[in-house]
């Protein structure tokens, strides 16, 4: 190896497979149905300035980890927002309108989700509110003003906004367009994932009869993990081997996969992967990914700042790659897993495997952005 040697031990925290594994299409697709998957395919690729994001080959990397072929979804390149959830809010945000100009829609954000749910609401003509925790950045919460929505800041973490959302919403009778289903609160975060499960039909078509082996898959409720399975179920005739990545500090999916129940985490710290530092599986995703992931993978923050200027400086592809803080874990956790020969013999990661990766978003905070990759 050359661009991964030099003595560094890329690090995970833990690894486990899932013993209540057993994937059943049929199962999955009652979850987020075809229709749903498609209806939103059919409206997203309508939508003024859509084009499919790239499709990279990472074969710098996969030529080092003597695998087949890595491919990276490239999400920075969507639409303006530089992220896959300018899919998902936005969508849903259509979806509860149905074309009424006279309502406010609302959400809790680390960011991204909020972005799109602001850039819907603007797309239509709505009103928007948006409650951000004291530690989304200024620049996040600044991009959401800038597309016309109202910020409003609350002291404490992510579950302390979604609180005050929920409170404030129900009191002025805002239409809450949240990625997290709850009891009595499901159909919205559906209409989010299906807008997300556009990717894997994108993924599906750019192909080009390439069979993907693997997938490893960010999760933060799990939402975008639970839509590309459902994607998986829908497009892809094989079913590929099917990996989670968190950050260990909030590895809700990990743990709910061990006991095969719902676990919420208390997150003693904040990851430097602020998307994907969440307590609690969201229960919509969780009825997928409960029985169709087959490993789940922990990540320590030591490797994130490192990946993305790997990435930036095209060390693992022919181009440069602009890949936001939450868009790396994959690349991470393939990189440990080939380095534990344990897990890359038990993940049956060889020269003939294809794995796919999710480059979830771009320098969607360009601040952070610059300030990781210049460490």
């Amino acid at each position: 190896m050359t661009i991964l040697s030099n003595g560094h031990l890329w690090r995970y925290s833990e690894f486990i497979s899932n013993k209540n594994f057993s994937f059943r299409k049929e199962q999955i697709l009652k979850s987020l149905s075809k229709k749903e998957i498609d209806d939103a395919y059919l409206s997203i690729k309508k939508w003024n300035g859509y084009s499919p994001t790239p499709l990279i080959n990472l074969s710098k990397l996969s030529k080092e980890l003597n695998l087949n072929k890595i491919f990276y979804k490239d999400e920075s390149k969507r639409f303006s927002l530089k992220s896959f959830k300018a899919l998902g809010g936005a969508y849903a945000v259509e979806k509860i309108s149905k074309g009424n100009k006279d309502i406010t829609v609302s959400t809790a954000t680390a960011g991204n989700h909020g972005r799109s749910v602001a850039w819907g609401a603007k797309r239509l003509g709505l009103k928007c509110k948006i409650f951000i925790s004291e530690f989304v950045s200024d620049a996040r919460g600044q991009a959401m003003a800038n597309l016309g929505a109202e910020i409003i800041k609350v002291k404490g973490n992510y579950e302390n906004s979604l609180i005050e959302c929920i409170k404030q919403s129900t009191e002025n009778g805002w239409h809450i367009v949240q990625d997290v289903a709850w009891d009595n609160y499901l159909l919205v975060p559906k209409y989010t994932m299906a807008g997300y499960s556009v990717m894997m039909k994108e993924i599906f078509d750019q192909l080009d009869n390439n069979e993907i082996s693997h997938i490893i898959l960010q999760a933060g409720v799990g939402g975008m993990a639970g839509a590309m399975i459902a994607g998986v179920a829908r497009y892809l005739k094989n079913i590929p081997t099917i990996i989670v990545v968190e950050p260990d500090s909030a590895a809700c999916v990990l743990e709910s996969i061990k006991t095969g129940k719902i676990e919420k985490i208390d997150i003693k710290r904040e990851s430097l992967m602020g998307g994907m530092s969440c307590g609690e599986v969201s229960l919509v995703p969780w009825e997928i990914i409960k029985n169709s992931v087959n490993y789940c993978i922990s990540l320590p923050d030591d490797d994130i700042a490192k990946t993305m200027r790997l990435l930036g400086n095209a060390n693992f592809s022919d181009e440069k790659i602009i890949a936001g803080e939450n868009s790396v874990p994959g690349v991470i956790s393939l990189i440990a897993s080939c380095e534990d020969e344990k897990i890359k013999k038990e993940m049956k990661l060889n020269k003939d495997s294809n794995v796919l990766l999710i480059g979830c978003e771009g320098d969607t905070d360009e601040k952070m952005y610059k300030k990781l990759i210049n460490q």
